[in-house]
Parts: structure tokens; sequence; C-alpha cells
């Protein structure tokens, strides 16, 4: 099998982007060769049969034109399926090329942002790719549910046993946008402290946007006021591959990230903290099914900083056996249904279901499929 996949990105440093490495390493040992076209690479470690090509420029103008450049030859050659990453551009300007040649194309997307162009590339695409069903904000018929491809070699489970007793670290990561909901950690964790939970927090993310410097003046304001002074620290983002040593030190991670109507915001932190044996807890309603049945119920009402003072409540108060059960669980479902590897197995699997027994080359007449 010959693959194409488009992506911003290939850097394993990336601190969004890098876990992009890993999901590339899978699907390079299920194929014959995987052209990989990004924007820009940095550090990986990518097998040989992988050729990265890259389109980065100055200007969208630039980049668009370098693109269709680098494609044209690469789709002449008639790979067996076309993969863009989050962009929904680079399959648009993919499709007409690709659909002369009888390429398939799929798409993988999982945000809540509905816009023209991924309406236009949900229409041209043959498949739609995303973590649940949920997770893509569009209803279509297209849409396969992959998981979240998480590198669980790399976001390993910890190996002592999680502390009871004493007090609680816990940990969130994120952007500090206000759609993240960390004003809402803080007042809960507020809350929990004045009834009683002695717990600490670590806050890290990137500030990246005018609103999102604006919002984590805010937070460091709050940190300041009693009762969180001294028990809250608001950091920047960790390296990327720091982020697994960083998830294994905390009792607890909380993703207070609101669920959206439409295009679960479906975080990676959760299936990571989750593949390292950590618990986590979360608002979201889209983390329903694999937050569902724990031996821990640790998911609370989204903007709700009473509900999540009772969570951490009820957290502060479990024993060892009940945290070492619920952090083997979800690190189990993260192997079933969420990793690198059965990602791979998935994106191979819908791309072999859009191949006919025969393509038509135009002009050509039918050619036999030879994969």
């Amino acid at each position: 099998m010959r693959l194409v996949f488009v992506t911003q990105q290939v850097d394993a440093d990336d601190p969004i982007l890098g876990a992009t490495v890993a999901k590339l390493r899978a699907l390079a040992e299920r194929c014959d060769e995987l052209v990989v076209l990004s924007l820009g690479t940095g550090a990986h470690d990518l097998p040989a049969n992988v050729i990265v090509r890259t389109f980065g420029a100055p200007s969208r103008l630039r980049r668009g034109l370098r693109y269709e450049r680098v494609l044209a030859p690469v789709l002449a050659g008639r790979p067996d399926g076309l993969i863009a990453h989050m962009c929904p551009i680079y399959l648009v300007l993919a499709a007409p090329l690709a659909k002369a040649l009888g390429v398939p194309l799929a798409l993988w997307y999982t945000h809540w942002k509905i816009d023209r162009t991924l309406s236009l590339a949900t229409r041209l695409c043959d498949a739609a790719l995303s973590v649940e069903r949920s997770s893509y904000p569009l209803d279509s018929p297209k849409v396969h549910a992959l998981g979240h491809g998480i590198d669980v070699a790399q976001f390993a489970e910890r190996r002592e046993a999680p502390a009871a007793g004493g007090t609680l670290r816990l940990l969130a990561l994120g952007r500090t946008s206000p759609s993240k909901g960390f004003m809402t950690l803080l007042e809960g964790l507020e809350r929990a402290v004045e009834q009683g939970v002695d717990a600490t927090l670590e806050l890290r993310g990137p500030s990246t946007t005018a609103e999102e410097h604006a919002h984590r003046a805010e937070l460091e304001r709050r940190i300041e006021r009693a009762p969180l002074r001294g028990r809250v620290v608001l950091e920047p983002p960790a390296a990327r591959p720091r982020v697994p040593e960083l998830l294994r030190r905390f009792d607890l991670v909380v993703n207070p990230t609101r669920g959206q109507a439409h295009g679960a915001a479906l975080d990676k932190v959760v299936y990571e903290s989750a593949a390292c044996g950590i618990p986590v807890a979360t608002c979201n309603p889209h983390f329903g099914q694999f937050l569902g049945g724990l031996p821990l119920d640790l998911r609370f009402r989204s903007d709700d900083a009473d509900d999540l003072a009772r969570t951490l409540g009820r957290f502060a108060a479990s024993d060892v056996d009940a945290r070492t059960a619920t952090g083997r669980e979800l690190r189990a479902r993260v192997e079933r249904g969420h990793s690198t590897e059965t990602w791979a197995d998935g994106v191979v699997r819908v791309i072999r279901g859009l191949a006919p027994g025969e393509r038509r080359v135009p002009g050509r007449g039918a050619v036999p499929d030879r994969r």
C-alpha cells in the first residue's frame, strides 16, 4: 500500500502537533511507502519507507502554489489514498487532480469548528476520520471513528502505586483560552479547599492569541487570592517529550474543557493521562463512554464549580485500591481503542474499503488494481 499524508508539521518536539509523528510511524509500518507533505519538519524518527516533502512558504498564496507543485507528481503515481490531517483546505486543493486520477481522499478532523472549507471538504472526501463520530462536527455517513491514536509506549503506565492521603496533586494542561474552563477549575478548587481538601494544582499551557494572554492575566490574578495563594502555579507548556513524565507525577488530571454542541472537543490529554494510568476528571459529556463505568466516577457538570468541588472531595477520600483500579482500566481502554496501532489499523481498513476492484485512468481505460 502507498499512501499520502498531508499535515502541518513533522516534529516530535512540537507541543501541539508532536503526536502526529507516532501516528505516521505506525502508519508506515503498514505501508510499502508513505509520502508525507508538510509545511516544515523538525525532530522525528520515521523509517526509511517514509518520504517527507515540504511546501512551507511566507504567504498563503505561495504555500498553496508550492503545495500543488509538490502534490502533482505524487498523485501522478496513483497512490492508494490521500489523508489530509486537520486542515480541510489540503483536501480541497488536492481534490481536482485526485478525483481525476481516482485517488481516494480522507480527512482526519477532530474539532468543533465548522466553516465553509470543512463543509466543502466533507462533500469532496470519500471518508471522514475522527476520534468518535461525535468529534466530527458535521453529521455525515462518511464519518469513521478510529480513536485518538496515543503512543502507548511513550505514554507508559506509571510503575509506582498511586498515593492516598496527604496533599492531592492536581494537573491541568491546555491553552489559556476561556473555553478551556480553567477559571471554573480555580473556583472549584477554592471551594474544595474551603471544605477541607488539601490539594495543589499545576496549570500548564501556552498563550498565543490576545484573548489567551488576557485570560492568562485573569488566571494569575485569581491565583494570588486566598485560599489559592501558594497552592496553584501557572507555567508555560511542557516540551512534548517531557509530557509523559509530567503526567505520571500527579494524582489526578483535571480537564475542564466545555463540551461543544457540534463536534466534541475530545482533548488528547485525557487519553494520554489515561494511557499513563492517571485518573482523569472531566466535564465534557462526550467522554461519557470512555470514562463511564470506572471504579471512581470523576465526571462533573460543565461550568459548575460546586460539582467540581464535590468531585475533588470524592477523589481525595478514595483509597489506593480504587485509584489503582481506575488507572489500570483507563490504560486498558486506551490500548483497546485509542492507541497508534489501532488508529493506523483503522486508517488502512478505511482506505482499503474505498478501493474499487479496478480503477480507471483517463485515456487509458481500466487498469487492474495491484495492491
